[in-house]
């Protein structure tokens, strides 16, 4: 079991990383939040460059981490575009990006974008997405499926482990964010990361954060190795982040105070380009109560068990 990125994916990450902030960082998000329309023409070109849509992460190990690198360094800036959708894209179909969705009320982070998406139930049903309609909030469009068949099972792991490395990538940058902010701002008389108060905080924020990134490498290699679990540990993946995500935003909120809250902000933005993430497929009681049917019986294995 290897539950390390390749010295050739963990440097691809950071190559993104540095094109992201070069084109723009910050204001990548500020930009589309105004206008979603024009995400495709504003994050296209940068991919294309990366050579994003080139990578094959289901059928190379290697370019499977390669991905999970490039939607770690996406989350870092809040890459306002469905990155992990489309390098989850299935290779048997005529499509741009698979979506996990929900049984009920399918939705997605796709509004302005005219891609053929494709989409896959927990159970392995497949669609197509037929149409749009304004969803929750800018760029969350309510679909309209048409069913294509119900051959999807061994695509769900790969569309429910890509986006929680995107999660993971948001939670790095608002911890850095917040570790930078205590040390800057002072009260009496010493900065706000001399006190023992906000020290614990921050590392329980870290052990959050630290949990789910080796989850996260787990899930990878379970889906490399063709395991029969794969799903199962993707779930608990997504279990782990979200619940990861629920303390890490609030401590980084906490410790910035009001300021974290204005548009201002980049905590602000990761936090509110957050909401889809942990919101679709499934918010955390729903993808507990997911998991627990699933293994309810045979239990989880590995890092999970």
């Amino acid at each position: 079991m290897n539950l390390e990125l390749s010295d050739a994916a963990e440097e691809y990450g950071r190559h993104s990383r540095d094109a992201f902030a070069a084109a723009g960082g910050d204001e990548l998000v500020v930009r589309a939040d105004a206008d979603p329309a024009t995400r495709e023409d504003m994050i296209g070109p940068i991919l294309r460059e990366l050579s994003a849509f080139d990578l094959r992460p289901r059928e190379d190990p290697d370019e499977l981490e390669a991905a999970a690198a490039l939607c770690r360094s996406a989350g870092r800036w809040a890459l306002p575009y469905p990155l992990a959708e489309c390098l989850a894209a299935p290779r048997d179909l005529d499509a741009d990006g698979l979506i996990v969705v929900a049984e009920h009320r399918p939705a997605a982070a796709v509004t302005g974008l005219q891609k053929r998406w494709v989409t896959v139930t927990l159970a392995g049903t497949r669609c197509r997405v037929a149409g749009q309609s304004p969803g929750a909030d800018a760029m969350v469009a309510d679909l309209e499926l048409s069913e294509i068949d119900r051959d999807g099972a061994t695509d769900v792991a790969l569309g429910l482990v890509l986006p929680c490395w995107t999660l993971l990538g948001m939670l790095d940058r608002a911890l850095d964010l917040t570790v930078a902010h205590v040390q800057l701002r002072h009260q009496f008389g010493k900065p706000l990361s001399a006190f023992q108060g906000v020290q614990f905080q921050l590392t329980e924020a870290e052990v959050e954060r630290s949990g789910a990134d080796r989850l996260a490498k787990y899930a990878l290699w379970s889906i490399a190795g063709g395991r029969p679990e794969a799903v199962e540990d993707a779930l608990a993946l997504r279990l782990a982040a979200l619940e990861a995500a629920e303390v890490v935003l609030r401590i980084c909120h906490q410790l910035h105070g009001a300021v974290g809250f204005c548009d201002e902000t980049a905590l602000s933005w990761l936090s509110r380009y957050s909401q889809p993430l942990r919101r679709l497929p499934w918010a955390l009681s729903a993808t507990r109560d997911l998991l627990a049917r699933r293994v309810e019986r045979a239990g989880l294995t590995g890092l999970f068990g």
